[in-house]
């Protein structure tokens, strides 16, 4: 039987959830501590985020390996997702009110991006469900 055809967006949305998963590897790694995991509107650093930073990382692995080969999984997995990205990005403005004032464009940017290709995504896959396997 023929792999059903992902189609542009949910390839885009495969890879950059691979990109992402990479970057949440890397948390560990990162310099500064402006770059560490964000937990539920908390920036994490030392343990908790060499922690949770590469578990968040195959999370989206996962997903995005889901979501490349068209499989059930991913559609609760990206639902999942994209309610964690919104609870985030309400809770970090509420923990940190100071996190985007000098950056309020960028801040209301990413805020757009981060809930349109999350949730864009799980309404893709919700579309396509008769379609994964």
């Amino acid at each position: 039987m023929a792999r059903p055809d992902r189609g542009p967006l949910l390839t885009v949305s495969a890879l950059l959830m691979g990109l992402l998963a990479i970057s949440n590897f890397s948390k560990p790694f990162a310099p500064g501590p402006e770059v560490g995991f964000v937990f539920l509107g908390r920036r994490l650093s030392g343990t908790p985020n060499a922690i949770i930073g590469p578990l968040f990382g195959l999370y989206l692995l996962l997903y995005a390996i889901g979501i490349w080969r068209m499989r059930r999984y991913a559609l609760p997995m990206g639902i999942g997702y994209a309610v964690y990205v919104v609870l985030n990005l309400i809770l970090f403005t509420v923990r940190d009110p100071t996190a985007f004032r000098n950056g309020l464009l960028f801040g209301l940017v990413y805020s757009v991006v981060a809930i349109g290709v999350s949730g864009g995504t799980a309404y893709l896959l919700a579309q396509r469900r008769a379609a994964l396997t």
